[in-house]
């Protein structure tokens, strides 16, 4: 029922641009990553939702990850086709809004479970999760307890990392080092760099690699283990609990200065904030829905690991830095 008023509320507020028929049939055109997209990922029931009610095409546009988003806008300035890129981070949003290429969006919307952490007029947050190191109960017995356990455990139990010029989930747990070892980060990721299999360019690849057996432990999220639970009803992957805490992801939305399309735009953040979006997060992005669902979570995200202290550095910190932190890692880790 909730599903169906908010759906109603949502068609009202778009009368006003079917109403034109020079406007019919328009394309949105949504910037993302791959995984978001994939046939098991929430993409393609959002737009089936969405276009059921906005008298438009959904146009999905995928790279590999979050940071590689940021970069393809780079490149293409203004000339780019999106009227929304969704699935940049907090800790890129003040590179982001450097390249003068977003503009505020500036409608009402309901409060977001988030929003003790993260509170944007130009950038709004779909999902949440804390990063963590998902590991196999099969191989490995006793997995690390804290950070400074995973840095300085034995080199024969390998990590797969992705790669933070790329990833958001990398450069998360590149921030999450700095978090705890600051101006000690470069030894840190040094004797870490032993116990690194390989770094891949995106979560997918990633993750792919350590449920095919390549290596006991991934860095994923604490949701993570909630998909095997459900999706393949097994207990085999589970998150570490790290006593120093761990670091937060808040995946956020953005409306392009370019779009013609803005309208619609802004009624695509809407839905995003609606049931016909958030329902699909928990069991399809796997991640915390920041908007409204119909329904409590499944029972299985109570077994997840709950982090007794969530880490983030401020997203000015995170572009004052950056380069320094990244070019840290690459000389610390290079063989």
């Amino acid at each position: 029922m909730r599903f169906i008023l908010t759906t109603l509320a949502l068609f009202g507020a778009l009368i006003g641009f079917i109403a034109n028929p020079a406007n019919a049939k328009p394309t949105l055109t949504i910037y993302t990553y791959d995984s978001f997209t994939a046939d098991w990922g929430p993409g393609p029931q959002i737009k089936t939702n969405f276009e059921s009610i906005c008298q438009c095409t959904l146009n999905w546009v995928s790279v590999s990850d979050g940071v590689a988003l940021l970069n393809r806008l780079k490149l293409e300035g203004k000339k780019t086709k999106a009227d929304i890129v969704l699935g940049l981070d907090t800790n890129l949003v003040k590179e982001a809004r450097k390249t003068e290429l977003f503009e505020p969006i500036r409608i009402g919307l309901p409060e977001s479970k988030v929003i003790k952490h993260w509170k944007s007029d130009a950038f709004i947050a779909y999902d949440y999760a804390p990063f963590a190191v998902i590991y196999d109960t099969e191989k490995m017995k006793n997995p690390p307890k804290s950070l400074d356990e995973l840095v300085n455990g034995p080199a024969d139990q390998k990590i797969i990392l992705q790669d933070p010029r790329t990833s958001t989930p990398g450069l998360g747990f590149l921030l999450w080092i700095k978090a705890v070892y600051g101006d000690k980060a470069g030894e840190a990721w040094k004797k870490l760099s032993r116990r690194i299999l390989t770094v891949t360019p995106g979560w997918s690849e990633a993750y792919g690699l350590f449920t095919k057996g390549e290596a006991p432990m991934v860095l994923s999220y604490v949701t993570s283990p909630a998909y095997h639970m459900i999706e393949e009803k097994t207990n085999r992957y589970q998150a570490a609990k790290f006593s120093e805490g761990h670091y937060l992801q808040i995946e956020v939305a953005g409306l392009l200065k370019s779009s013609k399309n803005k309208n619609l735009a802004k009624y695509f953040f809407k839905f995003m904030m609606s049931a016909g979006f958030q329902d699909q997060i928990p069991t399809k992005n796997w991640m915390f829905p920041a908007g409204i669902t119909s329904k409590p979570l499944p029972k299985e995200f109570d077994k997840l690991i709950k982090p007794e202290k969530l880490l983030l550095l401020s997203p000015q910190d995170v572009a004052d830095n950056r380069k320094a932190w990244v070019d840290e890692w690459l000389t610390a880790t290079s063989k």
